[in-house]
């Protein structure tokens, strides 16, 4: 894998330092891979940063890229949901995070991201 963007079934699994994730995140950082982060997926696991230290330090890492949601993509986000029939920005965010940079999708929610994209590399975090 050369880079990978996380959904928030992935943050939640290193926070809670399941192996897979852990390996994958050890494995990024010793390639220096890109870890893609879109910013909803962060709002959707941030609770307080004094009891995620883990998730502070991933995030913190330079490996971890952060994508905002600005216009541009917020209007394309709206555009694949309503093409595809779905109500979740995020994972539409997830998924257009994912095509732009050509990664796969490491993620707990294999069956909605399929919906949206039936070809987008999927990798299950259990």
């Amino acid at each position: 894998m050369t880079g990978a963007t996380l959904d928030a079934g992935a943050l939640i699994a290193f926070e809670r330092g399941k192996r897979r994730m852990v390996a994958l995140v050890a494995r990024a950082l010793e390639r220096r891979d890109v870890l893609a982060v879109p910013a909803g997926v962060v709002a959707q696991v941030w609770r307080d940063a004094s009891r995620q230290v883990r998730l502070v330090r991933l995030l913190g890492s330079y490996v971890v890229d952060v994508v905002p949601l600005d216009d541009r993509t917020a209007r394309a986000v709206g555009q694949l949901c309503g093409a595809t029939g779905t109500a979740d920005v995020v994972d539409g965010s997830l998924v257009l995070c994912a095509r732009e940079r050509g990664h796969a999708v490491v993620t707990a929610d294999v069956r909605d991201l399929r919906r949206i994209d039936p070809d987008l590399e999927l990798v299950p975090v259990n």
